[in-house]
């Protein structure tokens, strides 16, 4: 899953779960709501479609009307639903990383609850070690880097410092079991926190 290609297709699947959708509309679905925690290639999208169709994931059909132009909507297999369930069940160190953790966290209404906290916490652990490693840069870096330099390294030390709290606040809220979990105003607040670490 820690390829792009496979982020992607977790992406498309997932989306293509609520409800068929024609290709410039999952573009602008992917956009929209997965955007924001990662910049897709446009370009990638419609490869990935002809593939996912050859592999028996999703089938493409003909919407359009006599003699309008060829309108191609997407939607689920049996065999796609099988593959994401897969993919929204994984929980390894590729779902923890900044490629795939935003798509996981877009599908955690459809994430068992184990899963979902076996990631956040794993994210976690991840961003608690790039927090070590940028203390340590940004002390030896102090002494011999110009102001703008230090201050941009101390903007991106904040910003992980700030995912980690975030991310706190929803391993608390899985914990509590309530079922306001699915809902609760971190999740929600996700795009915006995920907008300030990528400033």
């Amino acid at each position: 899953m820690a390829r792009s290609s496979g982020v992607l297709e977790f992406a498309v699947l997932g989306l293509l779960h609520d409800s068929p959708m024609h290709g410039y509309e999952l573009r602008k679905r992917i956009g929209s709501a997965l955007g924001t925690f990662r910049a897709y290639s446009y370009g990638s999208l419609y490869p990935a479609l002809k593939t996912m169709t050859s592999e028996g994931l999703i089938a493409a059909d003909d919407a359009s009307g006599a003699g309008r132009r060829s309108k191609i909507v997407y939607r689920l297999t049996a065999d796609g639903k099988e593959r994401f369930q897969e993919l929204v069940s994984e929980s390894g160190p590729a779902s923890w990383e900044d490629e795939a953790f935003g798509v996981h966290l877009a599908f955690f209404a459809r994430t068992n609850k184990d899963v979902r906290l076996r990631i956040l916490e794993g994210r976690r652990s991840r961003l608690e070690e790039r927090l070590d490693t940028l203390r340590t840069s940004l002390r030896q870096a102090s002494e011999r880097v110009d102001s703008y330099t230090l201050a941009l390294q101390e903007h991106g030390l904040e910003s992980v410092e700030r995912e980690v709290r975030w991310l706190n606040e929803l391993i608390a809220t899985e914990r509590e079991d309530s079922p306001s979990s699915r809902g609760s105003k971190a999740v929600l607040d996700a795009p915006a926190q995920q907008r300030n670490n990528k400033e």
